[in-house]
């Protein structure tokens, strides 16, 4: 009589998905690594934002006069503050993103649009809520037209000396609306490009090229929809020290509108493009290959 032998059967646990604080720290270094070589950009952008010179010159122009007047390094005035900016708010408002989504049930993939914009504005505003006083900072040194390098910590003292904590958190509500915006826009047209991308040319979602044309799209939509929030943001976070020019984001958007015309809301329209192209490009394409290196699926 034979025997028959069965061979065991050796199950293996799935291994757990990332923690949050992982999803979080991988978002952070996506965003750090970035805005090393984007830096630049914002220097000219908000450059043009605050000044009418500038704003004449264009990003030529001014990338010009301020590398003869400043030196070359002046174009990463500010560049320490906005690593701590990308570390703390960069870092939440992408990766508190997936699980946001859950929160407002738009993971499935026919998930509405309205539902993606939602959990992405969620995830904005608690990123920008930690990241505001980074932001002032490093607003106010990149506006520094001075050719020695302003010091972070000089630029904090100052703030404080003059207006205390609530200096840190000037154009906080600015900022929110500016950042539910911005991560709405960017993360729900993302996500949605993805889609039209794999359905017109059979790509996978895990593709780099999926994944840069999506970037691309989100990028050109969030500076239509970005343009007037930041030009508000950076005049209210770049007001002299010891005075206020702007009571709130209601008061600067009117005195913008009506004293230098609705269109002002667009200045540096190019400069804004050109940073959030490849900024988008860069930080989702890095977080994606960091969260296939985890084990999670693609957004």
């Amino acid at each position: 009589m034979s025997v028959k032998t069965q061979s065991p059967v050796v199950a293996t646990a799935a291994a757990a998905p990332p923690s949050l604080l992982t999803q979080v720290g991988m978002a952070g270094t996506a965003a750090v690594i970035t805005v090393s070589f984007i830096h630049p950009i914002d220097v000219v952008k908000t450059r043009i934002q605050i000044s009418t010179e500038y704003g004449n010159l264009g990003m030529g122009g001014t990338v010009k006069k301020v590398v003869s007047d400043e030196g070359f390094t002046a174009l990463w005035k500010g560049v320490n503050a906005a690593w701590l900016r990308e570390a703390s708010y960069t870092s939440l408002r992408l990766g508190l993103y997936e699980p946001t989504k859950v929160l407002f049930g738009a993971n499935d993939k026919n998930a509405p649009f309205y539902k993606k914009f939602a959990a992405g504005s969620a995830a904005g505003a608690l990123g920008s809520l930690a990241g505001n006083p980074f932001d002032v900072l490093k607003t106010k040194m990149m506006a520094s037209s001075s050719r020695e390098v302003p010091s972070m910590m000089a630029t904090a003292k100052d703030l404080f000396a003059n207006q205390g904590i609530s200096g840190f958190y000037r154009g906080i509500e600015a900022n929110i609306a500016r950042a539910m915006v911005l991560n709405g826009t960017k993360m729900a047209c993302y996500d949605q490009a993805k889609g039209y991308v794999v359905d017109l040319t059979g790509w996978s979602k895990t593709s780099l090229m999926t994944q840069f044309f999506s970037a691309v799209t989100a990028g050109f939509f969030m500076t239509c929809t970005v343009s007037p929030f930041d030009m508000i943001r950076t005049r209210l976070m770049n007001q002299p020290a010891d005075q206020k020019i702007y009571n709130n984001a209601v008061d600067c958007a009117w005195k913008i509108a009506t004293q230098e015309g609705p269109l002002t809301f667009w200045r540096g329209f190019m400069p804004i493009w050109s940073r959030f192209a490849p900024t988008t490009t860069l930080q989702l394409i890095i977080f994606e290959q960091l969260r296939s290196m985890m084990g999670m699926k693609s957004i």
